[in-house]
Order: C-alpha cells, then structure tokens, then sequence
C-alpha cells in the first residue's frame, strides 16, 4: 500500500510535458497576390520575404503555409487562423494578431515588438529562438506551447489560460501574469525568470529551488511578511 501511494504521490508530482507540433509541409506555390485579402484562403502557399506591412487580411486562412522573411509592420490579422505552418524569420511592429487562432504552427527566430494576441487561442505552437517585445496575449488561450530558446521582453499574460506550456532556455523580462490561470507550467528551465506581475498566481507552475529563493522576496511580499535581518 505504502509503495503504490508513492507511485501515486510520484504520477501526480510530474508536470505533464506539452504536445509539440509535428508539421511536415507539403510541396509549397509561391505567393503571387498584391495584397492579402480579408477571409482569403491561403492554402499551402510560401510567403518568400514577402512585404506584408500595413496590409489587412482579417479573418484569413492559412493552412500548410511557410512565412519566410516576410515584414509584418503593423500588419492587420485579427481573427486569421494558421494551421499547420511555420513562420520563420519574420519581422514587425505592431503586427495585429487579436482573435486568432494557431494550431500546430513553429515560429522561429522571428523578431517582433508589439504582437497583439489578446484573446487569441494557441494549441501544439512552439516559439523558438528570436525576440518578442510587449506580447499580448491578454485573456488567450494557451494549450501545449513551448517558448524555447527565444527572449520574451515585458509579456502579458493577464487573465491567460495556460495550460502545458514550458518555458525552456529563454527569457522572461519584466513577465505580468495577474489573474492568469496555470496547469502543468514548467517555468524550471528559464534562463532569467523576471516577472513584473502576478506572482501570486503561479499556483499549478512548477520552479526550481534557485527560482524559489530568487522569488522568495516577491512571494513574502504578497503575504505581508516583512524579511529583516
């Protein structure tokens, strides 16, 4: 009885890993259009260093698509839904992503300040390398994502559901996470841990004893103890 407790006690206390996506593209066509288009259809399309700043394709589609290169200034993709792709290199300012939704996307070495994604739904998305400055993903939903490798400066998580989402070998600057909600996070890999906000909700994240004693004082703060010597 005492061993099969501790097998129990031991299946509980791992943090269940987050389902990466598998994306295997298909032979791609290049992307001829002006300009995207609102609810355009984008399927198994190479978007090669491809100017997209200032346009707008609300509601677009795009499946089995590669983004390489391409420029997203100010771009305008509230509602688009990605599925089976991956964006590569790309690079932008307040590129508009509010409501939409990834499933099954890599994003990589991508350079990017200003992202909307408020409310936005992410499912098997792995981020990978690159620098994302002042992410909002404000009320998201967030369901086996992996940020690996990347720098996340000043993110916004509030009011977020996360859910298997590691954060593995990056960068966490100034994090807000007031009134998110975890399940299965594992914040133990992080290279810096810095969170700004909402430390107290780290209920079902999993740190590392070193992240402990760095966030002791924040957590002493949020239940009034006063640490003096």
């Amino acid at each position: 009885m005492a061993g099969s407790a501790g097998r129990t006690r031991g299946k509980k206390d791992t943090v269940a890993a987050a389902r990466r996506p598998e994306v295997r593209l298909p032979p791609l066509v290049p992307y001829e259009g002006a300009e995207l288009e609102p609810d355009g259809d984008y399927d198994g399309v190479r978007f090669d260093a491809v100017d997209l700043a200032d346009q707008s394709g609300p509601g677009a589609r795009f499946m089995d698509c590669a983004l390489e290169g391409c420029a997203l200034d100010r771009t305008e993709l509230i509602r688009a839904r990605f599925i089976d792709s991956v964006l590569t290199g790309v690079r932008g300012v307040g590129t508009d992503l509010a409501g939409a939704s990834l499933r099954d996307v890599e994003i990589v070495d991508a350079r990017l300040g200003g992202v909307q994604l408020h409310g936005a739904v992410l499912e098997r998305v792995v981020v990978r390398g690159g620098k994302i400055d002042y992410l909002n993903l404000r009320k998201a939903r967030l369901k086996d994502v992996v940020f690996e490798g990347c720098v996340l400066s000043e993110p916004d998580f509030g009011d977020a559901q996360l859910v298997r989402v590691e954060f593995r070998d990056c960068v966490l600057k100034r994090a807000d996470f007031s009134a998110a909600r975890m399940e299965s996070v594992d914040l133990r890999a992080v290279a810096e841990l810095d969170i700004a906000r909402g430390v107290e909700r780290l209920a079902g994240a999993v740190i590392s004893p070193v992240q402990l004693m760095e966030l002791a004082p924040a957590f002493a703060a949020q239940i009034g103890v006063r640490v003096e010597a």
